[in-house]
């Protein structure tokens, strides 16, 4: 992976900590957002980890650039600075992460592996920010839920209510393996992206409406 964050004590951090998972190795650093667009070029990391307050060029149109080139990385935030419209140019940007530097390491661990096999792990917070965010702009019910099976629309009803894969595995009594390939299955079912579309997806489809508890 590569690390870019305009702090050197925080790389340094970074490096230390991903250095204890015998999976997870850092390729380089960069300082500023430039130089992480160019190392992610040159480098081709599986994941970058990305800090939003850079010099030269801010984390999120790094984020932008890097994941518009052909084959591009899969990109996590990793930030203090989770505002709303932070985390919305994220999200539009196609990140596969959006964590806070306060969150422990196996959150981060569990970010970067999940970003890797293709999956979108979010802050718990963020998590829920964005469900109420479509809870509160989801319009009335305009397609149909099709070609999933019936523990498949469980699940992205789960996910809907920002449950975390750990929550839902537990819910439902089976592992989290089978949760992600449950996810997995029904995003490339429903030609969704990400967690974040899948979201969107089940309000507008009537799988969850606003205002309906969680």
């Amino acid at each position: 992976m590569l690390i870019a964050d305009d702090q050197a004590m925080i790389r340094a951090g970074l490096r230390l900590v991903v250095g204890t998972q015998p999976d997870l190795a850092v390729l380089g650093e960069a300082s500023d957002g430039e130089r992480a667009v160019e190392l992610a070029r040159s480098l081709r990391p599986a994941v970058v980890l990305l800090d939003i307050a850079m010099p030269r060029l801010d984390g999120l149109e790094a984020a932008r650039r890097i994941l518009a080139a052909p084959e591009p990385p899969r990109v996590i935030m990793l930030t203090t600075y989770d505002t709303d419209d932070n985390l919305d140019r994220a999200l539009h940007a196609g990140v596969s992460g959006f964590l806070l530097k306060v969150s422990p390491p196996e959150h981060l661990f569990a970010a970067i592996r999940s970003a890797a096999r293709g999956d979108v792990l979010l802050d718990p917070a963020v998590t829920s920010r964005v469900v109420d965010a479509y809870r509160r702009t989801a319009p009335p019910a305009s397609r149909p839920v099709t070609g999933l099976t019936a523990r498949e629309e469980e699940v992205l009803l789960l996910v809907a209510r920002g449950l975390s894969n750990a929550e839902i595995a537990a819910g439902l009594s089976i592992t989290e393996a089978t949760v992600s390939t449950h996810i997995n299955r029904l995003l490339a079912k429903l030609s969704l992206r990400d967690r974040a579309q899948a979201v969107r997806y089940a309000y507008e489809s009537g799988v969850i409406r606003p205002g309906e508890p969680s």
